[in-house]
């Protein structure tokens, strides 16, 4: 038997985050994962490699529509599909070896095998061989993540129905795909595959595309992904999918009950994500669950067994890295008998689209519902010297401010190097800057920054210089 304290259960972001901030304040800690490499779905089937494939891609894209304009000429561009996936696993490879060597760095060590509690404070480590040890620890974290989630009627066999994790595997180019789910993932998987000639269809149950941002970035992006030829069919309810063999089709209904069908190559699922708590021998502690099946916890992130805390997608809210590794630094410090803070409100979201989009704070939806008195500052990528210099004037940032003190409420954001510009909205958001203080600094020009300044001071009720 041995003895650690601190055990922490899965090696996602937010696993390996608590495992390092443990190790640096002096705890015995120990890391285990089920699988082979540290890193869970995020760096090996999620965020890396997606975002690995939408870089390439986009260069692809580039060099077909925009490289000519540019008075660069390439002749006849051609796809290595397989090479395109070769640098995906290459990328993914240097982050596991990077997260190798943390471990290393900081001491701590790592188990591979499946963890079950056989009580409150102590662990059942089983490897792929069958073979069992037992670890006793003071505390544990549960950063075992989530996983794919599907719809009533449609089985997820990994084949012909997929979801992301076997897209970003696949052997070869598929001639079509039918994507069930305009949210993040969904947009995501369309982008690189239609820039690459998969034929894309988009099947989105609600109204509007990224429900939970704001309206207004669903709208916009709506019409940049149709104008680049992805189809994209709105309030349709999915309720059958079937793998013929070479090919699958699926079954659905609009908002009036008018029944069609879709066939393509493939069918991928990007309707969410679930917790993942199988095999945890939860049912042997105290830890309770919610009725949506996340581990319940306080704000301390303690679960119902107050030795044990849970972080990340297990536990619900947006299923974020940066979101899981904020609560495993928290999780750790409050262990440590620090007195840490997570604003929920202050965790960004991005869609890693192109022009990429992301949000902090409030949307303009939640203003409303709350009879929230708000400004709105608003201005348009094309109006932007350095959007226009890099053909990428496609897009807006949208600043919503309190009317009486000027506080900042949201950032939303459409546009070139959205996901690099919203760090410095949650920075305003985080220490209360006002629309005005944060119009009145000094931006560099030109850069895709202007548009923020712009957009501030709008909001700030003054008007901008540059329209």
């Amino acid at each position: 038997m041995e003895q650690y304290d601190i055990a922490v259960i899965g090696s996602g972001p937010g696993g390996y985050v608590a495992a390092i901030r443990s190790a640096q304040l002096g705890y015995k800690t120990v890391l285990i994962e089920k699988y082979a490499a540290l890193g869970g779905t995020c760096t090996n089937v999620g965020c890396i490699p997606a975002k690995a494939l939408l870089d390439s891609t986009h260069h692809y894209h580039d060099a077909i529509h925009k490289f000519s304009t540019h008075g660069i000429e390439t002749g006849t561009v051609q796809l290595d599909f397989e090479q395109l996936y070769k640098r995906k696993s290459d990328v993914v490879l240097k982050n596991t070896q990077g997260l190798d060597y943390l471990m290393k760095k900081n001491k701590i060590t790592c188990k591979q095998g499946i963890a079950s509690f056989t009580d409150n404070s102590t662990l059942k480590v089983t490897d792929e061989n069958g073979i069992s040890n037992t670890i006793k620890a003071a505390k544990f974290i549960i950063a075992t993540g989530s996983k794919p989630a599907t719809i009533h009627g449609v089985v997820l066999d990994k084949k012909r129905i997929i979801t992301s994790t076997e897209a970003l595997s696949l052997a070869e180019q598929p001639k079509s795909m039918i994507i069930i789910g305009g949210g993040v993932i969904g947009l995501e998987m369309a982008s690189i595959f239609n820039r690459i000639g998969t034929e894309i269809t988009i099947l989105e149950y609600a109204d509007h595309l990224i429900a939970n941002m704001d309206n207004e970035l669903g709208t916009a992006l709506h019409k940049i992904l149709k104008k680049e030829g992805i189809p994209i069919h709105l309030e349709q309810a999915v309720y059958r999918a079937e793998n013929l063999g070479s090919t699958a089709k699926v079954w659905f209904r609009d908002k009036n009950g008018n029944k069609q069908e879709l066939e393509a190559d493939y069918v991928l699922v990007a309707v969410g994500r679930k917790p993942y708590t199988e095999s945890l021998g939860l049912e042997n502690t105290n830890v309770q669950l919610t009725s949506k099946g996340t581990i319940s916890t306080n704000d301390k992130l303690q679960t119902t067994a107050t030795n044990i805390y849970a972080i990340g997608d297990v536990i619900g809210g947006a299923m974020l890295a940066h979101k899981a590794e904020e609560e495993a630094v928290y999780a750790v410090e409050i262990i440590d008998g620090q007195k840490p803070h997570i604003n929920y409100r202050r965790i960004p979201s991005v869609v890693y689209t192109w022009p990429e989009v992301a949000s902090v704070g409030f949307t303009e939806e939640e203003l409303k519902q709350q009879g929230q008195a708000y400004q709105v500052g608003k201005f348009p990528f094309s109006a932007n010297a350095r959007a226009r210099a890099g053909m990428d004037t496609e897009g807006f940032i949208k600043v919503l401010a309190d009317p009486r003190f000027g506080e900042l409420l949201g950032v939303h954001i459409i546009g070139a190097r959205a996901a690099d510009l919203i760090a410095q909205a949650v920075v305003g958001l985080e220490y209360e800057v006002t629309a005005n203080e944060i119009s009145r600094i000094s931006y560099a020009h030109p850069t895709y920054a202007e548009v923020l300044k712009e957009a501030y001071t709008i909001a700030s009720g003054r008007p901008s210089i540059n329209i």
